[in-house]
């Protein structure tokens, strides 16, 4: 049997959750990504010196993932040092936090040889985030439905499908942080009847439509009426960049995640046309954006 690694590299994908009307259910991976080292070290768990707000939501984060792995494993806490590096932009709507998350856990695994499953890993995430669209899709890659159970909210289990790379993701970022918990905030505590059946509508039929691979399907299908109409108008630029978006030939768009960011789904070859409308849109009331253009990601979270 061989001996437990002293360093570890976990690789974890962006993501993209909701997808238009799939609230905490729908996710996708893309092809941007954070690694998170983790090397054995004596004493606690230590990390570079927050530097910023971003860097001290990051140490929490690894501070509370840590307690739960070992909550969960019943294995004897070890000290370690970390280190956070990538290009998935923190408060963006595109899945930080999970790479954190899930490449502490998986870091954690390997150090101890705990051989936990995808599914565990997921389990664990979606404990941590309290939803499971961005953990299942940062852990397994491809597009992703997740489903919890009803009384308890525990997750249950996902299917995902893989995401041809005809088809590529707009991500257009305002500069502005938006947290996933104030964004929450802005959400009403009901909804009109209608409003919820026109959701479900919207989603099922973009799921059907990344299950059988006919992404010209998706044209104008993200209709969202249960978050994004509270969302976002307080995203200076969004509805208008989106719009560009779709003006420009993209298929469908939808906030990414909680925001800032917004994103179009476009045909390879239109990708760099529809990225600097929505940038020009943003442009136009007077805020600066990030232009991504990014495929799906199909592999996951990859130990290194």
């Amino acid at each position: 049997m061989s001996a437990s690694p002293q360093t570890v590299t976990v690789r974890v994908p962006g993501s993209t959750s909701n997808c238009g009307a799939g609230f905490d259910t729908l996710g996708l991976a893309l092809a941007v990504y954070n690694r998170v080292t983790l090397s054995v070290a004596s004493g606690d768990v230590d990390g570079p010196q927050p530097q910023s707000e971003a860097d001290a939501r990051a140490q929490a984060m690894v501070e509370a993932t840590v307690a739960v792995f070992y909550a969960k494993t019943g294995c004897s806490p070890q000290g370690f040092r970390y280190h956070i590096e990538g290009d998935v932009p923190p408060a963006r709507g595109l899945g930080s936090s999970v790479t954190v998350i899930a490449g502490v856990l998986a870091g954690l695994d390997s150090l101890h040889g705990t051989s936990l499953s995808r599914h565990q890993l997921v389990e664990l995430a979606t404990e941590l985030e309290g939803h499971p669209d961005n953990a299942s899709a940062g852990i397994l890659g491809g597009f992703c439905v997740a489903r919890c159970d009803p009384a308890t909210g525990a997750y249950r289990d996902t299917i995902r499908f893989e995401v041809g790379a005809e088809i590529a993701f707009v991500v257009v970022s305002p500069a502005v942080e938006l947290l996933t918990k104030e964004s929450r905030g802005a959400l009403p505590e009901a909804l009109p009847y209608f409003d919820a059946v026109r959701s479900i509508n919207s989603a099922a039929y973009v799921v059907a439509a990344f299950a059988a691979r006919d992404y010209a399907r998706l044209r104008d299908a993200a209709g969202d009426f249960m978050h994004e109409p509270y969302r976002l108008p307080k995203i200076k630029g969004a509805s208008a960049a989106m719009a560009a978006g779709l003006k420009a030939g993209a298929f469908t768009g939808w906030l990414s995640g909680s925001g800032s960011s917004v994103l179009c789904v476009a045909a390879a070859s239109m990708a760099g046309d529809v990225g600097a409308t929505m940038a020009e849109a943003f442009s136009a009331v007077g805020v600066a954006s990030e232009v991504r253009v990014l495929l799906a990601d199909n592999t996951g979270l990859r130990v290194e």
